[in-house]
């Protein structure tokens, strides 16, 4: 990205983003070169002896469990007992970010339907996950999964500067970290990464496309995402950056070595609960009542969710807000 200031004819809102994402090589931050080694030990020493208490191994932890896990366990639990189903609006951001992820090799001028009908197409031909939603629609539902989906692409396409292959941009970038001799798999994909390390200079952008509002849990997605990236690389990413597609708004952090560390420490607070509710002897999960519950799959039998979801409704309809 050392060449982030040069496109030429961007509009305000890509000027904004380039900006924000540049920064020239003196700029940038350097890290021990044992910092990856330290991060894994504390890591590995803190879970290491307690995994042999999981009936099954190896464990695999993604952003969404920790996530799910730190906000509340009964929640966990039941979304893990649960098949998944995909809906539109949930097809839509992945449509979408294979959309964005076909954009960084396009070659000519990019019409956002145009990466909207290929996305979908290549996805339906891999015949699994979405893909086989997708080919279950109907033409009416297709055609309204394209439309959400080209919302998102034309703001994108909109908002973000044109992408220089100069910037090294990966999309769908899969990290993977395996501790504890190969019994903790620690994986994620990030949406977009541009740039690389030089030396122990950190270089890497990783960002990651979100719709709706702003939350804590998209920074700490992120977080775990650089936390894997240096066990992966043994170089932090430089910024870590939430790019909201809804508002073509970016919102970024600098990675710090405090960073890592809390990263590290709400990874195994994460990990250790899991071990709990995965034990040969589990303990009951903790419930965390909030706004999650009203899409949560137990909220019909949580007494603690429902007393929630009630006292919720109850304060809206004071307010004058129509039910949900």
């Amino acid at each position: 990205m050392s060449d982030l200031t040069e496109p030429p004819k961007l509009n305000p809102a890509q000027q904004q983003v380039t900006d924000d994402l540049g920064a020239k090589r003196e700029e940038r931050p350097s890290f021990r070169d044992d910092l990856r080694e330290h991060l894994r030990h504390e890591i590995e020493e803190t879970i290491g002896p307690v995994l042999t208490d999981i009936a099954e191994l190896p464990m695999f932890v993604s952003k969404h469990d920790l996530s799910t896990l730190h906000s509340c366990e009964a929640r966990y639990v039941a979304e893990r007992n649960i098949d998944f189903a995909w809906t539109v609006p949930m097809a839509r951001g992945s449509v979408a970010h294979k959309a964005i992820e076909l954009l960084v090799t396009w070659r000519g001028e990019p019409v956002p339907l145009e990466l909207v009908d290929e996305a979908m197409a290549r996805l339906v031909a891999s015949e699994r996950g979405v893909g086989v939603f997708i080919h279950s629609l109907t033409e009416a539902e297709r055609a309204e999964l394209a439309g959400r989906a080209n919302d998102f692409v034309a703001t994108f396409l909109d908002t973000f500067p044109p992408l220089n292959r100069r910037w090294v941009p990966v999309a769908e970038s899969r990290v993977r970290a395996e501790l504890c001799e190969d019994q903790l798999a620690l994986q994620g994909r990030v949406d977009l990464s541009l740039g690389r390390p030089d030396g122990n200079v950190a270089g890497k952008v990783l960002i990651d496309f979100k719709t709706g509002r702003p939350s804590v849990a998209h920074i700490e997605d992120l977080r775990f995402y650089a936390l894997l990236e240096t066990l992966k690389v043994g170089v932090p990413p430089r910024l870590l950056v939430n790019y909201y597609l809804e508002a073509g708004e970016p919102r970024r952090e600098e990675v710090t070595e405090d960073l890592l560390w809390s990263a590290a420490k709400r990874l195994v607070d994460a990990v250790g609960k899991l071990i709990e509710l995965d034990a040969r002897t589990p303990r009951s999960p903790t419930t965390s009542p909030g706004p999650a519950c009203r899409w949560c799959p137990a909220a019909g039998t949580c007494d603690d969710g429902r007393r929630y979801l009630a006292r919720a409704d109850e304060a809206d309809e004071a307010d004058g807000v129509l039910p949900h």
